[in-house]
């Protein structure tokens, strides 16, 4: 064999070899962001004072999916109508659209939406608009199988809101016990990401029920920008954190949360939170 020829067969071989490997996937943006619903009692804060600073937080972070809370229908239309990259989906509270969705966004470009449903934070998690825990309000997640274009690679996205008042902590933990009941019944393998504002801190029994199930990608990430808290009030002085990112099968490699503000307005009385996730390798 020709010693000019070996050279070439060699790198033939190799190119082979590398054709036949999956290209590696990118890391996945993730947002999660109470919207604050659109009252005209907010006065300075109503929505369509901070819609358009909104839509640039949005764009400004860019991210490949993003989980709403407190969302209405107007509110998610108006964002995709100004981003038309993002599509959104979701249902409201009551199994319709005229009050609060758990609205899911994600780029059209990136993302292929495979699969998705709702279920309620009840004993009947499978009727709309279902309470059976003491608080006052409809809980529920919406969720989604997504599938990244650019690699097959597929995750599964929940998005939640969980009771607000300070004795609705046992509500809050059956809630967290529905989740990660519906979570043991998915594929092992396949990566998972939560999102939610669970209005309760770190320090609680809800948290600690997702955390040990689920890592908090603020806990882990190397880089982490922004204040710890996230409920503001419009003030702009956050004195809890209740809105978490929390992924398995995914490393968390930054977490910030965003303060994004106009002559002192902010788009929320949260401020949003955002995670890049790079994949973990698959286990064999």
């Amino acid at each position: 064999m020709s010693r000019f020829f070996l050279p070439l067969l060699a790198a033939v071989l190799a190119l082979s070899a590398f054709a036949g490997t999956p290209p590696a996937a990118p890391n996945l943006r993730v947002m999660s962001f109470n919207v604050r619903v659109p009252v005209v009692s907010d006065g300075p804060n109503r929505w369509e004072a901070r819609r358009d600073l909104m839509v640039r937080t949005i764009r400004e972070q860019h991210p490949d999916v993003l989980g709403t809370q407190e969302l209405h229908q107007e509110q998610g239309d108006y964002i995709v109508g100004k981003l038309p990259e993002y599509t959104w989906f979701g249902i409201d509270r009551f199994g319709g659209h005229a009050d609060e969705h758990m609205g899911v966004f994600y780029r059209k470009d990136v993302l292929r939406l495979k699969d998705s449903g709702n279920y309620w934070l009840s004993d009947t998690p499978d009727q709309p608009g279902s309470i059976t825990w003491g608080h006052p309000y409809p809980r529920m997640v919406t969720w989604a199988l997504f599938e990244v274009k650019a690699t097959g690679r597929t995750f599964y996205y929940l998005n939640t809101h969980l009771p607000y008042r300070p004795e609705d902590e046992p509500a809050r933990i059956k809630g967290a016990q529905e989740i990660l009941a519906r979570l043991v019944q998915l594929p092992p393998d396949v990566p998972i990401v939560l999102t939610g504002d669970l209005n309760t801190d770190a320090s609680s029994p809800t948290y600690a029920l997702l955390a040990g199930a689920l890592q908090d990608a603020r806990a882990s990430a190397p880089q982490v920008e922004g204040p710890a808290e996230t409920f503001h009030d419009f003030t702009g002085h956050a004195d809890q954190r209740i809105d978490f990112i929390l992924s398995r099968g995914f490393r968390a490699t930054r977490f910030a949360t965003i303060t994004t503000q106009e002559n002192g307005r902010y788009p929320s009385d949260h401020f949003p939170v955002v995670a890049d996730l790079s994949w973990k390798p698959a286990s064999h």
